[in-house]
């Protein structure tokens, strides 16, 4: 199911043995747009630390009742691996992490998941990346502080970033919500990562590889509703780009299917 980053803030999450916060902001990386961490505001619980959660970790997300089902215990999560709420996330602290919860670690393959490329739950089908494979170092960015970053078509600024669609089955970011106010007031459009050229992330900027012209004749994002299949092929044709959910085929993956 596709789904804001927006619209998750605030939902309450649910241990196997009671709530233990609601949603803060997530933290993803910038090669294969994916989120790595839910960060939970624990309230007066675990106080001066960040708590993540990774998505290995997530289960259902019930739209109706605002909240997420989490697979851990709040003693498990109390002793995981502390990182203080003002630093970064750091390669040494995922390693921690993910020996302390036992999970295959997403950096050591060439998918969005490392060997895998959707979230492997069957710890008896999981593998260990080869020797030929070299892991890639991560680089973290959280929802909340790309929110605003300008977007910089090939001919100029086209707006920023409001928003995160996210697919809550694979944890991908599959779309931004970009605002043209300042450019074609009145009009919202998607981006897909895919279509991102490169981040500087010191001039507060995402650069796409399309003409201003090109997504003014896009077809139209409005936030009445989420993005259907037939809108995302009507998208991704006009930008004449394959599907995410083609390429995830090609690599074994069976989509799901966004009515």
């Amino acid at each position: 199911m596709l789904i804001k980053a927006k619209t998750l803030k605030g939902y309450s999450l649910h241990s196997l043995d009671g709530e233990i916060g609601r949603v803060e902001e997530f933290y993803f990386d910038d090669r294969h747009w994916t989120i790595r961490y839910l960060v939970a505001n624990t309230g007066t619980w675990l106080t001066g630390r960040q708590v993540l959660i990774s998505p290995y970790a997530l289960g259902d997300v019930d739209g109706k009742e605002r909240q997420i089902d989490v697979a851990l215990t709040k003693k498990k999560i109390e002793d995981s691996p502390a990182l203080t709420s003002d630093k970064p996330v750091s390669r040494q602290f995922e390693d921690n992490y993910y020996g302390y919860y036992g999970w295959p670690g997403y950096w050591g393959g060439p998918y969005s998941w490392g060997c895998y490329p959707y979230i492997e739950r069957d710890h008896e089908k999981w593998m260990r990346p080869t020797h030929d494979e070299k892991a890639w170092d991560p680089h973290l960015r959280s929802t909340h502080d790309v929110s605003g970053r300008n977007i910089q078509a090939t001919d100029g600024e086209i707006g920023h970033v409001e928003d995160f669609i996210i697919d809550d089955e694979t944890w991908a970011i599959r779309y931004f919500i970009i605002n043209t106010r300042n450019w074609w007031p009145g009009k919202k459009i998607l981006i897909s990562p895919q279509w991102i050229e490169r981040v500087s992330w010191s001039e507060s900027k995402v650069f796409v590889n399309l003409t201003r012209e090109a997504i003014k004749q896009s077809p139209e994002y409005t936030e009445e509703s989420l993005p259907t299949r037939d809108f995302e092929t009507r998208l991704h044709q006009h930008y004449n780009r394959k599907g995410y959910w083609v390429e995830e085929l090609a690599v074994g993956q069976t989509p799901p299917m966004h009515k």
